[in-house]
């Protein structure tokens, strides 16, 4: 999309924000004209937890469902708009609050952690939420002798089960994004940079992982990336982090692992459906009183070991 077509359209977007007293919320998988129009930009708790913290009155997240939930929770006085109300999640869709209520009657003593990429009412199911930077945080926290079920994501799970030793009951779902990218890509990125560090995602399989150099949620990407003397970095995640990478790091470079693990879900959003959402005020989400509150709890449980 040229300048021409962009300029007037944020501009628009800018007066409408104003008047709306809105906040615009981006992932760092979005388009790069997106990123480019957010106020904040970052992990998905993240964006939430900083979209709670202003006087805004009107949250447009350019994200996925699950993350919109998040901000309903974390934000229940202000209006949460999705501009692109097929942007889903595969994964949040691969459980529901009855699976995860049914393992729990399998697994009566368990508890239960939440990857904070899932619905509310799973959130609302479960003691603990967590994110790909403080699972094992989370996890560390618990007894040693405690039954622990983890959902949705298997190889996020498997992750923090090799960092911290926990055998963990692990539901069978994954990124449909993140398995996209193989071994294979790896290997072949590294054979074309071979001076470059390799950043996983913690949502890749393990032998993805065993691969790399460094496993870090999108933002530890960021972090590592700032404060590294390498020059080049593979990037093994869903590329559009890719555009932010290289504002903040002029002069570095960074390769996509695969070109095959990008999230069709999260190039949904574009500037005119911005617009648009802000202009109609739609999609709303929501997150009733009863589920918001049990689905808080567990956030905040997570926010009690990590802060």
């Amino acid at each position: 999309m040229g300048g021409v077509v962009i300029e007037p359209i944020k501009n628009k977007i800018e007066t409408l924000k104003k008047e709306r007293k809105a906040v615009i919320l981006v992932h760092n998988y979005q388009l790069p004209e997106v990123q480019d129009i957010a106020d904040f930009l970052g992990d998905s708790l993240e964006l939430s937890q900083r979209a709670a913290e202003t006087d805004a009155e009107v949250i447009v997240f350019c994200g996925v469902h699950f993350m919109a939930e998040t901000a309903a929770i974390l934000s229940p006085g202000k209006t949460v708009l999705l501009p692109d109300v097929n942007a889903g999640c595969p994964m949040a869709d691969m459980i529901d609050a009855e699976q995860l209520r049914q393992l729990k009657r399998e697994h009566p003593n368990a508890t239960v952690i939440c990857y904070v990429n899932s619905s509310a009412e799973v959130k609302a199911e479960s003691d603990y939420c967590c994110t790909s930077s403080n699972g094992v945080k989370v996890v560390e926290s618990l007894k040693d002798d405690e039954e622990i079920i983890f959902v949705p994501d298997k190889y996020l799970g498997d992750y923090i089960a090799q960092k911290t030793g926990r055998k963990m009951v692990l539901w069978n779902g994954y990124c449909p994004t993140h398995v996209h990218i193989r071994e294979g890509d790896i290997a072949s990125a590294k054979t074309q940079h071979p001076d470059a560090i390799t950043m996983a995602h913690p949502e890749c399989p393990r032998p993805i992982r065993d691969m790399a150099d460094v496993v870090l949620s999108t933002s530890g990407m960021c972090r590592y990336a700032k404060n590294s003397d390498a020059q080049k970095f593979i990037i093994a995640t869903e590329p559009g982090i890719i555009h932010r990478l290289k504002k903040e790091n002029p002069g570095k470079r960074f390769y996509a692992a695969s070109e095959a693990g990008v999230c069709p879900n999260m190039k949904l959003t574009t500037m005119e459906k911005v617009l648009w959402s802000l202009e109609k005020m739609e999609h709303k989400v929501e997150v009733s009183a009863e589920v918001r509150s049990r689905a808080l709890k567990a956030v905040e449980n997570m926010i009690g070991i990590t802060v």
